[in-house]
């Protein structure tokens, strides 16, 4: 029998009412573990015990604040190996993508341990005789935290860390389809010096504990990763309590390849942000926006490119593209591949669930050709190994296209030309920007989010991090009277 592994519910590992099963993607026949399931009345209790944990830890000092954060991101950094092996195994990316993760997750945790000392406020002179103003941020209180299972570690890490470095409690709903990374990095979290109750782990599912910590108005904040229409629902319910809310959510990214690129670099930067993490990334390049004048060139060695990209187990060194997550998700794939056909592109290469000595969701990379941007193939986020060409005959009309849809994560370009690359870093309508890069890919100490559609909110990551997880408070002291 394999032992279930429990949530961590205001300072203890408590058992659920149910639990779910939690296999391998790459090996169907690899039992991961059973993860119980958090109860209303569980996460009721962990809401209550966050408030006043947190008013202990807002009260501890900086120092035994920025000690705790460097205590957690040391060990992640100093176990990415055995921990990015277990993520690889219940998420599917390859064991090379999921050591980075985890050691990137450590670096968000020593980060945010240094910002714990550069809590610095404001002062002001007031326009009234004999007054001076303090400006400071206070912690909004109890975070509810709802991450994604595509970046189970990462993403948790770059919400929890400014979370607890600016005196916060958590609540934490991982996704149900990677629990074990959620409950190996709360173990971590759970042995350090933190007051009982300041961080829960709350395993469910959406529909239930995801909805009922979003409603809670004993959550002050929520900060959410996830797809576009249960953003909307979140922002929904908690706007009923007036909820600060930070949403993370869909995307279109394109990238635009003109006839002055270096072709091998084009090739190797689009085959990089289409397919790494087997598309199943909110920076994937899923629309790739190609100059008319090198058009049959790039094309020719994308094809090429993408056939010969390795798909197989996670854990298998030669491994460049793994599994996709679940049989959900290749069906939901494989109704884009028909899709596409149905609206008039050709598919060039791949779109094909495969075969390999283990049960597993695996999928050949695809490329469409002939496609036109009202496709939904080139408006909906397909979250997939899939990425669409698009043919343009100006810089100007690849502009208009890369801006023409209702999202705006990231996007980039692939030129020589210094003032078309400035032009565009200017003009591209999206959040992030990249220049002979890959539109998958970014900093942990810099501001990460979108427009339109893909982000809602205060920005990610970085010192900007602060506009989510404080409050302003501006104090206004009158000079005492002299004697």
């Amino acid at each position: 029998m394999t032992e279930t592994k429990l949530n961590y519910i205001a300072g203890h590992w408590v058992a659920g009412d149910t639990d779910i099963e939690n296999r391998n993607p790459s090996d169907l026949s690899d039992l991961i573990g059973h993860f119980a399931q958090a109860s209303a009345a569980q996460l009721d209790e962990a809401i209550a015990r966050a408030q006043e944990a947190q008013r202990i830890w807002a009260g501890y000092g900086l120092e035994r604040r920025q000690s705790v954060l460097q205590a957690i991101g040391t060990e992640l950094m100093a176990r990415a190996e055995e921990l990015g092996r277990l993520l690889s195994r219940e998420e599917g990316k390859p064991l090379a993508e999921g050591k980075g993760e985890v050691f990137r997750a450590g670096q968000f945790f020593t980060y945010y341990a240094a910002e714990c000392l550069r809590q610095l406020g404001e002062t002001a002179d007031s326009v009234r005789d004999g007054i001076e103003i303090d400006v400071r941020r206070e912690p909004v209180g109890v975070v509810g935290i709802i991450s994604p299972w595509n970046f189970p570690t990462a993403t948790a890490a770059w919400k929890i860390a400014p979370a607890l470095c600016y005196g916060n409690a958590v609540l934490w709903k991982p996704a149900n389809l990677t629990p074990a990374s959620a409950v190996a990095l709360t173990e971590i979290i759970a042995r350090q010096d933190i007051p009982e109750g300041l961080f829960s782990l709350v395993m469910g599912s959406g529909r239930t504990i995801g909805q009922r910590l979003v409603e809670s108005p004993g959550i002050n904040a929520v900060s959410f990763t996830g797809s576009v229409p249960v953003g909307r629902g979140i922002a929904a319910a908690a706007v009923q309590n007036f909820t600060k809310i930070q949403l993370e959510m869909g995307s279109k990214n394109a990238l635009a390849v003109m006839e002055d690129a270096d072709l091998d670099l084009a090739v190797t930067v689009a085959l990089g942000g289409a397919f790494g993490g087997t598309g199943q990334k909110c920076t994937a390049s899923s629309r790739l926006i190609v100059h008319h004048a090198i058009h049959d060139a790039f094309v020719e060695r994308l094809v090429a490119g993408a056939q010969a990209l390795q798909v197989g187990h996670a854990l298998d060194p030669a491994t460049q593209i793994g599994p996709v997550v679940s049989q959900t998700q290749l069906d939901e794939n494989l109704d884009y591949v028909a899709l596409g056909r149905s609206e008039g592109a050709e598919l060039a290469c791949g779109g094909t669930r495969l075969d390999r000595p283990t049960e597993g969701y695996f999928m050949a990379p695809g490329v469409f050709l002939n496609t036109t941007n009202a496709m939904r193939i080139n408006r909906e986020e397909m979250f997939a190994p899939l990425t669409a060409i698009l043919k343009v005959g100006s810089y100007d009309e690849a502009l208009a296209t890369v801006n023409d849809t209702v999202f705006g994560l990231t996007s980039g370009i692939v030129t020589r030309d210094l003032a078309r690359a400035t032009h565009f870093r200017r003009n591209a309508r999206t959040g992030v920007v990249t220049v002979n890069l890959p539109t998958a890919g970014t900093d942990y100490h810099v501001p990460f989010g979108g427009r339109g559609q893909s982000s809602y909110g205060p920005r990610e990551q970085g010192k900007a991090a602060d506009e989510f997880y404080t409050t302003v408070k501006t104090a206004y002291i009158a000079a005492g009277v002299p004697a």
